[in-house]
């Protein structure tokens, strides 16, 4: 997860242009020829897509950009100490 690609996914795609992006990068961690190395890239870019699409929804709440972004951080770091 990486703040900035978040930020620029947010800023510069819709929730629509996301989810087709996402729907692709699924698919393609389903071919069975997926090497380990392009599971990890994949994984990286569906985590911050994800942000991206959350980031919008929290957003389009009321919320504002920075406290949007902040929380999905939060989110992820909470999840991870568990």
């Amino acid at each position: 997860m990486k703040l900035p690609i978040i930020r620029q996914l947010y800023q510069n795609q819709t929730p629509e242009n996301l989810e087709k992006t996402l729907e692709v990068l699924e698919s393609f961690t389903e071919f069975r020829g997926t090497t380990e190395e392009d599971m990890n890239v994949a994984g990286e870019l569906i985590t911050n897509i994800c942000g991206a699409l959350e980031v919008h929804a929290a957003v389009q709440s009321g919320m504002s950009e920075k406290d949007a972004l902040n929380s999905f951080a939060q989110k992820v770091l909470g999840s991870i100490d568990k």
